[in-house]
């Protein structure tokens, strides 16, 4: 079967690394916004050596970014142009809710994401809403120790009633936790955790693992409450783990490290933790932090679709750590595989082994929300981008995503490309790692004019959207 007629093609992005305007509208501050550009940024994303205020002379990109605060309506007539049927974006939770805890929340926060909407509505867009991607207010890590702590359960159930009602009537597709399998390797930046000396790391971890899950769960009973014809999904960081080899052992590892992200999905699609999870709990001598009704609120409110993120497969080796560091995640090497700029494989075939994984395990509609390449665009001489590179990686990487459904029968929703606007790297904090087909003058220092000018893939996704996939050249 083709592509469905209403297939949702667009882009992605994510208000802590494009959005800026850190202290304006009422924002308060947030853990992205703690995130430094250079040395030590990976430790801080990790949860180690966490700075709770701004150090002197250091730049931190998430606070201006490329300022779609200010831009948004000049991007989404951009992204309209292109023919866009959707955009993915998410709500900075900081910007509702300045602290996290507040009794009410911001007006003026919960006005400019309302005429984001609007803004994307005229232009016949369909906003994709991440609840959290990625940021929450910093006074719910310093005052609370963020998700590990069961009290912010509460919380962001407030902050998601609070979306749901304001804009029922604007948002039809809503996400939960951005790459919610992340945030036990990101947990400053996934979790809202700085550990400390001598803490019990996995408990603290795991223990934020539950608090999440039971967030999701009960922001998908109120999307279904608050929402008419709402859908909500989870959100996976995929890209199968291959075995080195037909070793058994090595087949083994590569199922074990499956299981570790799946375990999400799991819980989110099926209701329950699983078997080998419980296990592993087990042996590690983990207690979940089960509250009374948590086992019943996780039965009943499991999600619409999955939704995930593709970049790049992994290989595990049983008798090897991993070399590559792709996003936080180890992996041997692939000698079949070429590397992109910054060390990810590039697997088109992968995608579509990763879609039917995904589909074989769930039954669930599946929706590509992020996808795409970074890579460092030097103008021409006539100050134009001719990006071919990335025309070439899209088109492969989209003819395996037709084949997938064409072939194999996967039920997708959409695809939504990463990002269709230069943004800010959110495991680097660069700018020169760019993704879109839109050039932003700005550096890796934050200097330019964020000045906005169209790539030669501008006009070919044009294209593609057009003719609903079946023009790839």
């Amino acid at each position: 079967m083709p592509l469905r007629s209403d297939f949702l093609w667009g882009g992605a992005l994510a208000a802590n690394q494009c959005e800026g305007g850190f202290d304006q509208g009422g924002r308060g501050l947030a853990n992205a916004d703690l995130l430094p550009f250079g040395e030590g940024r990976i430790a801080v994303i990790r949860g180690d050596d966490v700075p709770l205020e701004a150090e002197p002379g250091r730049y931190y990109p998430a606070r201006e970014s490329i300022d779609f605060y200010h831009h948004y309506r000049e991007d989404i007539a951009l992204f309209g142009e292109m023919g866009f049927k959707a955009l993915r974006l998410s709500i900075a939770w900081s910007r509702i809710f300045p602290n996290g805890d507040d009794a009410e929340p911001n007006e003026e926060g919960l006005a400019f994401y309302e005429d984001v909407f609007r803004a994307c509505r005229e232009q016949g867009i369909e906003p994709v809403v991440t609840l959290n991607h990625y940021d929450m207010p910093m006074h719910l890590v310093t005052a609370y120790g963020g998700w590990r702590n069961r009290a912010l359960v509460e919380f962001f159930e407030r902050f998601a009633r609070t979306v749901f009602t304001r804009y029922a009537g604007q948002v039809r597709y809503w996400l939960t936790f951005n790459e919610i399998n992340i945030m036990t390797s990101a947990c400053f930046m996934g979790a809202g955790i700085i550990f400390h000396e001598g803490e019990d790391r996995y408990r603290s971890i795991y223990s934020a693992v539950h608090h999440v899950l039971v967030a999701s769960a009960r922001a998908v009973r109120l999307c279904h409450e608050l929402v008419p014809g709402g859908q909500i999904g989870c959100m996976l960081n995929a890209g199968i783990y291959y075995p080195a080899t037909c070793n058994p052992e090595d087949i083994k590892a590569a199922q074990d490290e499956n299981r570790k992200h799946y375990m999400f999905t799991d819980v989110q699609v099926r209701g329950a933790y699983p078997c080998y999870v419980l296990k592993e709990y087990e042996r590690q001598g983990f207690k979940i932090p089960w509250d009374e009704d948590d086992r019943e609120v996780l039965a009943a409110n499991t999600v619409d679709f999955v939704s995930f993120s593709y970049y790049s497969t992994r290989v595990v080796e049983a008798s090897a750590e991993g070399k590559y560091d792709s996003n936080l995640l180890k992996s041997a090497p692939n000698p079949y595989l070429k590397l992109e700029p910054w060390g990810r494989f590039i697997d088109p075939l992968g995608l579509r082994i990763t879609m039917n994984d995904i589909y074989d395990r769930y039954q669930k509609p599946l929706f590509i929300v992020e996808n795409g390449l970074g890579a460092v665009d030097e103008p021409n001489e006539a100050d134009y981008i001719e990006d071919d590179y990335r025309i070439a990686y899209l088109r492969a990487h989209l003819q395996a995503m037709k084949d997938a459904v064409e072939e194999d029968g996967v039920d997708l929703i959409g695809y939504t490309c990463w990002g269709p606007i230069d943004l800010v790297s959110v495991a680097t904090g660069q700018m020169s790692k760019r993704y879109g087909f839109i050039y932003v003058d700005l550096d890796d220092e934050g200097n330019g004019t964020r000045r906005r000018t169209k790539k030669k893939s501008f006009d070919w996704y044009k294209k593609v959207i057009s003719s609903n996939g079946e023009d790839l050249s």
